[in-house]
């Protein structure tokens, strides 16, 4: 069987079902490759033969003159046996099946999928899919998502995998336009048939480019390889995972979808824990942990600041610190006296800090900045969530920047509210500075707590 590293390295690729048609997908993968500027031999299979953007078609994989590292194969179900076993002649090292059709549709599509898998088997090919966009690797541009873009395949640290066809590059595409976020890796898994989740894991942890690993999934194949390959990662690196067919109702969709069983969710909750994975409820709550662990050091504790300037949102989070096992820290006689230069209201200067009037008679930014100083320096503060307005430029925040990336030793998160343009804009310009924002400061307190129980295990 062969390694799943020399797969997702591979330098040379052959796209079956490739076609003169610019509309059809593999066509839409070809230019996308010429554009990303990947760097291996390309070649298409068509029985016509023929060529488009430069890229010759033979009528056989065989035909071929260079050696075909990895095979994606866009092609109808009831083909797909035939060119799996032309590709196990050929020596072909791994293939991705974008396919629809198998298993997730019924009899039919069951068998061939047994098929599939008895030809992968036999040879020791890897495979992704059926039913799968497949993998992305931005160290070498390459992939098999027709709809990737030059955005998506910038480098970066956030290894993805998502038991879905579609949902990979359609999510992908959407966490390329943050700024922080840059993946390094991204694997559809598809109806599984070859690769599921425990193998990719165990890629992930391997992967020197990959720092942070997360997950979508439906159902968990192997429980007991999957605790010991999630034990193993989350030993060196955070798993942060989201499980789509919690209830009754989203297991049966997910039947349909990918061809999932039903998992007990209290029991996978208990196997996550044992684990150290992170398991989120959500898309925001899974982008979010991420772009806390990509941005900010781990926390040394679980003792977190408030700044604010609505008690409202103070309230809330402290409600959620509650929730999250989180304590409010307890100031140091130093910070209380140098945030009193700036807060004359006692009640006012304790945590949470409201800054509000005193940004009224000292101004935005000595308040804001002589807080952050204050608190980045205690040694009692572990976390800060700074609650504020969201302005129509930048400006007022750039000091507070400074402030935080010259002292940064704990996580500093923003909550920003105001209008929509000047929220975007100002989110922007701190994810840009890798200072992440969050609408709601309760999200914020949900990614503190995470990294602090990673951090237990990291340490």
């Amino acid at each position: 069987m062969y390694d799943l590293k020399e797969v997702l390295e591979a330098k040379n690729l052959a796209i079956i079902g490739a076609s003169q048609d610019p509309m059809k997908p593999g066509t839409m993968l070809l230019k996308v490759l010429k554009n990303t500027g990947f760097r291996g031999q390309i070649a298409g299979v068509n029985p016509k033969a023929g060529e488009m953007y430069g890229v010759p078609f033979y009528r056989t994989i065989q035909e071929i003159p260079f050696q075909v590292d990895l095979a994606t194969l866009i092609i109808p179900p009831k083909a797909v046996v035939s060119a799996l076993t032309d590709c196990a002649r050929a020596g072909v090292k791994g293939v991705v099946i974008s396919s629809e059709g198998f298993a997730e549709t019924g009899s039919e599509g069951a068998q061939y999928q047994k098929e599939v898998a008895a030809i992968l088997r036999s040879s020791g090919m890897r495979g992704f899919g059926p039913n799968t966009m497949g993998i992305v690797n931005t160290a070498t541009g390459m992939t098999t998502a027709y709809f990737s873009n030059n955005r998506m395949l910038r480098p970066g640290s956030i290894g993805f995998a998502a038991q879905s066809g579609i949902f990979v590059g359609a999510l992908l595409r959407y966490l390329s336009s943050f700024e922080e976020f840059r993946i390094s890796k991204a694997l559809g898994l598809g109806n599984k048939v070859d690769v599921d989740e425990s193998d990719v894991l165990a890629y992930f942890r391997e992967d020197r480019q990959t720092e942070i690993v997360g997950l979508y999934l439906e159902d968990i194949r192997d429980g007991k390889r999957f605790l010991e390959e999630a034990r193993r990662t989350v030993a060196q690196k955070p798993v942060v995972l989201l499980k789509g067919g919690r209830t009754a109702a989203g297991a049966h969709a997910s039947a349909s979808h990918t061809a999932s069983l039903a998992v007990d969710d209290k029991v996978l909750d208990g196997v996550l824990r044992q684990a150290g994975v992170l398991r989120v409820e959500n898309i925001d709550q899974l982008m979010a942990d991420l772009m806390g662990f990509r941005c900010m050091p781990l926390p040394k504790g679980g003792r977190i600041a408030l700044v604010t300037f609505s008690g409202a949102q103070a309230i809330m989070s402290v409600d959620t610190a509650t929730d999250e096992g989180l304590s409010m820290a307890r100031f140091a006689n130093e910070t209380r006296q140098r945030i009193a230069k700036v807060i004359s209201s006692p009640s006012k200067s304790m945590n949470p800090v409201d800054i509000f009037p005193g940004m009224m008679i000292h101004g935005f930014e000595k308040t804001s900045t002589e807080i952050l100083r204050a608190l980045l320096t205690d040694d009692g503060v572990d976390g800060i969530i700074f609650i504020t307005f969201a302005t129509p430029d930048v400006e007022p925040y750039q000091p507070l920047v400074e402030v935080i990336q010259e002292n940064l030793n704990k996580p500093v998160f923003f909550s920003l509210i105001g209008e929509k343009e000047d929220m975007e804009r100002c989110r922007v310009f701190l994810e840009g500075h890798r200072i992440p924002m969050f609408l709601l400061p309760e999200m914020g307190v949900k990614v503190f707590s995470h990294m602090w129980r990673y951090a237990r295990i990291a340490t």
